[in-house]
């Protein structure tokens, strides 16, 4: 499958009724787990690279050439469309952005996100002008080429200001992007306006909202259209991992039993 037709199957699934599961593997196992479960498109997750390297999230500590490779890796393990979590666009100007897209199309990526985030813990958020300015560049390069995923980031970064998210995700819309995304939306009303302001364009929300999760039922009735599920996978994992660390300190090694044997790993593997 070549850079076009990942795009093409991709833009598809935003297209079908209901709406559709993206969970973010962060390497070749857990895209070829994903793949082997049934997921018809999968998503990197820019905290599963950089906690796998020992590293920070959200502070570009990984780099696009770092970033773009894990996805394209990934896609070419699975066969499957991947869309890129690839944080800011690795810079402030809207050319950084848009050198990201050019990146992303060449490594054959079928989608990608851009956030409204700075990298800069002092200032997260960048100003509404420079934000629709960035996604606006982004655009005009990505368009019938890769899906643009635009999101706003308010929620995550201590700026629970729905009205300024809906703001900036309209304005995305106008400026280009092909998805919209705000992360950390508080209950099903905020989702609702979401959906409603940005409409007929696709939504993406990230497991949640906040205030619990909700079923793929209950979040396709309000009209969301793609479920990303972000460092949840990646956490889940490492959660697992520290209980049964704990439970081989405490002398019970009888996890061993209860885990896919090398063989049935090795045989998703290419020529396994």
């Amino acid at each position: 499958m070549n850079q076009l037709e990942a795009y093409e199957r991709f833009r598809g699934l935003h297209d079908a009724p209901g709406a559709f599961v993206m969970p973010n593997p962060w390497d070749g196992m857990s895209a070829l787990l994903m793949k082997q479960a049934g997921f018809v498109a999968i998503g990197s997750t820019s905290l599963g690279i950089a906690f796998a390297a020992g590293l920070p999230d959200a502070r570009a500590a990984i780099g696009r050439d770092t970033a773009i490779a894990n996805a394209a890796m990934m896609g070419a393990l699975t066969g499957l469309p991947v869309n890129g979590d690839l944080e800011d666009g690795f810079g402030p100007s809207p050319e950084d952005c848009a050198a990201t897209v050019e990146a992303a199309i060449a490594a054959g990526l079928a989608g990608l996100g851009i956030e409204d985030t700075t990298a800069d813990p002092a200032d997260p958020i960048h100003g509404f002008d420079q934000a629709v300015a960035r996604i606006r560049r982004a655009a005009s390069v990505a368009r019938g080429r890769i899906l643009l995923t635009a999101r706003a980031d308010n929620f995550l970064f201590g700026r629970p200001d729905l009205d300024d998210t809906i703001r900036r995700l309209v304005a995305f819309a106008e400026a280009g992007a092909d998805v919209l995304y705000a992360p950390g939306l508080p209950d099903e009303a905020a989702i609702s306006a979401v959906v409603l302001a940005v409409a007929p364009r696709p939504v993406n929300i990230v497991v949640g909202p906040r205030g619990g999760a909700l079923s793929v039922t209950a979040l396709s009735a309000l009209g969301v259209k793609r479920i990303s599920l972000g460092g949840a996978l990646y956490r889940r994992c490492m959660g697992a991992l520290s209980a049964t660390a704990e439970t081989i300190q405490a002398g019970d090694l009888s996890f061993a039993g209860k885990v896919p044997s090398t063989a049935a790993l090795k045989a998703l593997l290419p020529g396994g």
